[in-house]
């Protein structure tokens, strides 16, 4: 059901019937000249439960509209003699490891208060279960109400911060020990949309608290109200400014890992030149290696060359035929050794010529 809760409160307490203040005229029913103060909460509602109500307490339409459609910012706005308030409470969920953003929406006339939640959480039936447990408080009136839906949103961010510093912690933690895992960069992506958020919910806070502390002299607000909206006030500004600081050091913190990063490839970088020139250098002695076994090679076969042209010559002549042509010749000898000579001497000019000797 979209109706929570609803009640109308005399002096403090609540009084049996339904939440509605009627016309002086309609007899044994709660009127607004009783001191009466009605207090309805929504979930969800449809239109035409806000219609309903809009209509029971002359609510604006625009301010009506916000809240049918819901995903406002953090606003108060007075149209008339109501306040329309916007808040933005938030929650982490251990499950994901998230900041969840609700929105609760406020309408606060002279003697009515009308809450819209568009999440379970906050949960304000525990504040009203806490307001009602002191009636001088809520007698007060709707000022009492709103500064108490103000002091259990506002004390809601406490554990947000506490568990956003310590993601910061452990990220500034990584980052100082020098590690640039990717999944880091990642996180501090992702805690800075978290924290981007936050801020964009927290940060008009103050300003609506300071709004309604500087109306409270006008419309008579009770002491002890103005007193727990400047605590409420306290506790805001504290957590704003640890939000803050949180983009601060979240930006920092990114482009320190960018740095770390840079500096990593730039080594990575440097080993890999360090590596190549060091196989080229290597390449460079195997190459030399090479062309000196190649020359030492050349060397070799150029001697056996001229060396095989007279052993082919004497080998030819050294067999033992009894038949072979200039074997019984006079000059047979000289001339064998003079075209030995001159056969190996013409080689040794031609492997000279292309140094290979």
């Amino acid at each position: 059901m979209a109706r929570i809760d609803d009640a109308v409160y005399i002096g403090g307490r609540r009084v049996p019937g339904p939440a509605t203040l009627r016309p002086a005229a309609d007899p044994h029913t709660v009127t607004a000249d009783d001191g009466a103060l009605a207090w309805i909460g929504l979930l969800r509602p449809d239109d035409a439960e806000l219609e309903a109500v809009a209509a029971e307490f002359d609510l604006h339409e625009n301010a009506v509209e916000d809240a049918r459609k819901g995903h406002q910012r953090a606003k108060l706005e007075r149209y008339g003699d109501t306040l329309f308030l916007v808040l933005r409470p938030a929650r982490h969920r251990a499950d994901t490891n998230e900041v969840e953003f609700g929105e609760v929406h406020l309408f606060v006339g002279r003697q009515f208060v009308v809450s819209v939640r568009h999440a379970e959480e906050p949960d304000l039936a525990a504040v009203r279960c806490r307001v009602e447990a002191d009636p001088e408080f809520l007698a007060m009136g709707s000022e009492a109400v709103t500064a108490a839906v103000l002091d259990e949103i506002v004390d809601g961010y406490a554990p947000v911060v506490e568990v956003i510093q310590d993601q910061v912690d452990a990220i500034e933690d990584q980052l100082f020990a020098g590690q640039v895992d990717p999944g880091v960069s990642k996180r501090i992506y992702q805690l800075l949309s978290e924290v981007l958020g936050f801020q964009r919910a927290t940060a008009p806070v103050p300003a609506m608290v300071r709004g309604l502390l500087r109306g409270a002299e006008k419309y008579g607000v009770d002491d002890e109200v103005q007193h727990r909206l400047r605590n409420v006030l306290d506790h805001a500004l504290r957590v704003t400014e640890r939000v803050d600081s949180f983009r601060a050091l979240l930006e920092n913190a990114l482009t320190l890992h960018s740095t770390l990063v840079t500096q990593e490839q730039n080594e990575a970088m440097r080993r890999m030149t360090s590596a190549s020139l060091a196989q080229g250098e290597e390449s460079r002695q195997l190459a030399r290696a090479a062309h000196r076994q190649g020359e030492e090679v050349k060397k070799i076969s150029s001697w056996a060359a001229i060396l095989f042209a007279p052993g082919l010559i004497a080998g030819v002549y050294g067999m033992n035929f009894d038949h072979m042509p200039e074997l019984h010749w006079e000059y047979g000898y000289p001339v064998a050794i003079v075209a030995m000579l001159a056969l190996a001497g013409i080689l040794w000019l031609v492997f000279r010529k292309r140094n290979w000797l």
